[in-house]
Parts: structure tokens; sequence; C-alpha cells
């Protein structure tokens, strides 16, 4: 079983991701870790010809090897740099190709980021685009790196989220929007036990439609 789950940064997306990947029993992969990793690799170069051949580099070269440091590559600094690589056509084609080869493994997988239901996997059993306004996302995201003792300037903060998802949302190459055939669940009032539960029955619809077809 393939699961699907799409949408904007923060919007719960990996925690439902990883929820979902224990309820079902299946691996799980934040495709976001990819390009951020790619993105942190190439963060000391500015932009032009150079940043994009090494960043094509980096991308090729990744393994799973690239994205054992969490901490790093979940900080705000490199989601920054994920949104630059995200949009460099070369490197989308280097992570799909490992992307798809995670999710058909025996069994399936769960995969999360910006394009897995309509690029990725197209013919995934399930299909899940995540959404929260963006002061909710820029709250839980500060949580998040206070809880690791960051300093958070939630202005700074917000901002960065509305200006990566007009990049994401402005990339030729991502994708970045909701499958035809996706379930749109809206996580801004929702605490991520009511977030879970209202996945698994999307989840557990879709696969019994899709059985009797």
């Amino acid at each position: 079983m393939i699961i699907a789950v799409d949408g904007p940064a923060a919007s719960g997306k990996g925690t439902l991701a990883a929820g979902l990947a224990r309820h079902y029993g299946l691996p799980h992969l934040d495709t976001g870790l990819l390009y951020r990793a790619v993105g942190w690799a190439v963060r000391d170069l500015g932009d032009g010809p150079e940043f994009e051949a090494r960043a094509i580099v980096a991308a090729r070269a990744l393994d799973a090897g690239h994205l054992k440091d969490i901490e790093t590559l979940t900080s705000a600094e490199a989601g920054v740099f994920a949104s630059r690589v995200a949009v460099i056509a070369e490197v989308r084609l280097a992570m799909r190709q490992y992307q798809r080869d995670f999710a058909h493994q025996p069994g399936g997988a769960v995969l999360d980021g910006r394009d897995i239901g309509t690029v990725v996997c197209p013919d995934a059993d399930a299909k899940l685009f995540i959404v929260a306004d963006s002061k909710a996302r820029m709250e839980r995201r500060a949580r998040q790196l206070e809880a690791r003792g960051q300093v958070v300037d939630r202005y700074a903060l917000y901002h960065q989220i509305e200006e990566r998802d007009a990049r994401d949302m402005a990339n030729p190459h991502g994708g970045f929007y909701q499958a035809e055939d996706a379930h749109l669940l809206d996580t801004t009032r929702l605490d991520i036990e009511a977030a879970l539960r209202a996945a698994v029955a999307i989840v557990d619809e879709a696969v019994a439609r899709k059985a009797e077809l």
C-alpha cells in the first residue's frame, strides 16, 4: 500500500505521515529532508551556475547517510535552502527516482512532500493534501524550534513560510498542487490526535473504495 501525503510547510503533513506509517506498519520517507540535505550541502554558494551545478551533483550523490542530522535538516534555515534547490529540474529528477524506489519497496510505504500524489506516486492507493493557515503553521514550527532550545522570531518565521509557499507554488518543476483524487484535510483547528484519526479514516475509505473496483 502506498500512501501519498502532500501539503505546504508546517501543515502537519510530516507528523501525520509518520503517524500513518506507525498505524499501518509501513516505512516512512519525509521527502522534504532530501531537498533540505541537498540545499544544506550547497548552502555556502551564492546564486548562479555554480550553485545549480553543485546542487545537481549533491542530489545525484544523495543517500540515506545524508539524512541523519535531523536537527540541522529540520531547521528554518535548511528549509530556505531546500526551496532554492527544489526549483532545479535536474535536482527534482534525481530525487524523484530515489522517492519512487522507496515507495515501491515490498509492502509499500508512506511518503510526504510537495508532489508525491501528482508526480512521484500518481497511482498511490491513498492521497491526502494537508493544509493549515499560515499563522497556525508558523506557531507549530516556532514551538518545534523552541523545544530544541532555539530562539524564534515569529514575525520573520511567518514571512519565511509565506515566501516559501509562493516559491513552491511558482516552481515550474514542482507540481505543488492538490491531485484531483487527493483528499483535502485542513488541520488548522485540529490537534494531532484528531488530525490522525481523520487521516486514517480517509486512507481506510480510499483503500476500501479501490478494493471494490
